[in-house]
């Protein structure tokens, strides 16, 4: 009995060690943003206390900018709470994706897995467990995976947003940084990436999303997102027809 307890021990650390790993090379991208988000807050009027307690509260770098800029305008709150509310949106088909996954844990799992899910931490763990799937293999603490991919990116959020507010206008806005982030998604997508439909989706999103660029509030986020996930849909329905309409008679 000791011994499947430690090796059941051993097995939940592994998971957890390898999920840290796999997210440490996105950390190069995500750090920067951090630091960014904390020079905004205190730009905007946030004090120092509240900016870092919105990383460690909120944990969700869009909705972050967006907040400190909306509130740096004296925006309405409730404008405030909707605009976020429809950007992370996309936390809901996050969800859902990795739902099949993550069912057959507790409550508490799944909230502590829900607090912590991020765009980055998601990217990381579908291919992970889709790759499992496919190898028909999925190891019994899988979800230790998705807690060290996220625990990782946790943690490092908050040491970035610490910097940023404790350098405050001291980084100078020549530097760029903002544009790590989008190099950071363009990888992960081309890591997770691998069918027609999936890239039909991705081009569709993005290219709707340069387009609704100027829109206010963020709205070409949720018109990408929809307009992705409408293309993708087509273009599997039709990949399955294809796949079921039979070769013609020699």
């Amino acid at each position: 009995m000791s011994t499947h307890k430690e090796s059941s021990s051993h097995s939940r650390w592994r998971e957890f060690l390898r999920g840290c790993l796999d997210e440490a090379p996105i950390l190069l991208g995500t750090m920067p943003f951090g630091l960014i988000y904390g020079v905004l807050a205190l730009n905007a009027g946030l004090p120092a206390g509240l900016a870092q307690a919105m990383s460690a509260i909120v944990f969700a770098g869009s909705a972050q900018f967006i907040a400190a800029q909306l509130i740096g305008q004296a925006t309405a709150g409730v404008v405030v709470v909707v605009t976020i509310f429809v950007v992370n949106l996309r936390h809901a088909l996050y969800s859902a994706s990795l739902a099949p996954y993550l069912k057959h844990l507790s409550l508490g799992w799944k909230a502590l897995l829900a607090y912590l899910l991020t765009d980055e931490a998601y990217a990381v763990a579908i291919v992970r467990y889709q790759r499992d799937a496919e190898a028909g293999h999925a190891p019994p603490f899988q979800h230790w995976y998705t807690l060290g991919a996220a625990t990782t990116l946790w943690s490092s959020w908050q040491v970035a947003t610490a910097v940023g507010v404790f350098l405050g206008g001291s980084v100078p806005a020549s530097w760029g940084l903002d544009f790590t982030l989008a190099l950071t998604f363009i990888a992960l997508v081309f890591t997770a990436v691998r069918t027609r439909p999936m890239w039909v989706a991705a081009i569709t999103a993005g290219g709707v999303a340069v387009v609704a660029h100027g829109l206010p509030y963020n709205f070409g986020l949720l018109l990408a997102a929809a307009g992705g996930i409408l293309a993708g849909m087509i273009a599997e329905a039709q990949t399955g027809v294809a796949q079921r309409r039979p070769f013609p008679n020699p």
